[in-house]
């Protein structure tokens, strides 16, 4: 179940990177503007909820939490994005960072993804490598912002992002068809060792011995 929890993880990213992509070529500053519109939405609703903790809260531990300036932040923060969300899109070197920092934290993701099929001794671990590879790459050089223009940037971000999904889709679909040992073994699946399961197999070997010891040997 954990397996198949991470696989879906993994096909709603690349699927996700494919619809940034696209929207990003079709109306950059538009979907940009919504982006941070909504994540403008988030700040709001999580300092209305710090704000009423605090008055909610036992006066001593709201004094050491500190939820109300929390609160604050987040609900002004979040003001400033709903209704100033333009602001973002004229401010170049600004939207360049955010953009960096979230395909950094997307690249950062899939490093495990790389690392786990090193570790199981995958022989298309590449697969994921590059991809993940590819996602820092070009979370660097848009944090670097060596563009000219704004439309520069959303060209490459938005190539890059459907680039980066298709080589996990690739990944993907040559692990749900076992290709090159891709597929995990049933113990490897449910965190079973060698060292565990031979444990297991002497156990039932010993417990086969002892119930031939009981039964009657007039009956053997």
């Amino acid at each position: 179940m954990k397996k198949i929890l991470q696989k879906f993880g993994s096909i709603i990213l690349a699927l996700g990177e494919v619809l940034v992509g696209v929207l990003l070529l079709i109306d950059p500053a538009g979907f940009t503007v919504g982006i941070i519109a909504g994540v403008g939405m988030l700040l709001t609703a999580l300092g209305v909820f710090l704000v009423l903790a605090y008055f909610k809260a036992d006066p001593e531990e709201a004094a050491m939490g500190q939820n109300l300036m929390k609160g604050l932040g987040a609900l002004t923060g979040g003001i400033f994005c709903i209704f100033r969300s333009d602001w973002f899109i004229v401010t170049f070197p600004l939207l360049a960072m955010f953009y960096g920092i979230i395909i950094l934290i997307t690249g950062i993701m899939k490093v495990q993804w790389a690392v786990d099929m090193v570790r199981l001794k995958k022989k298309l671990w590449y697969f994921p490598a590059a991809g993940a590879a590819l996602t820092l790459i070009v979370a660097v050089v848009v944090l670097r912002n060596p563009f000219a223009t704004t439309a520069v940037l959303w060209t490459f971000t938005a190539v890059s992002l459907i680039v980066e999904a298709v080589v996990d889709l690739l990944g993907l679909v040559f692990e749900g068809k076992g290709i090159d040992g891709f597929k995990i073994s049933p113990k490897a699946a449910s965190g079973e060792t060698s060292k565990e399961a031979a444990m297991k197999e002497a156990s039932a070997k010993e417990a086969s011995k002892e119930s031939q010891k009981e039964i009657p040997k007039e009956l053997l």
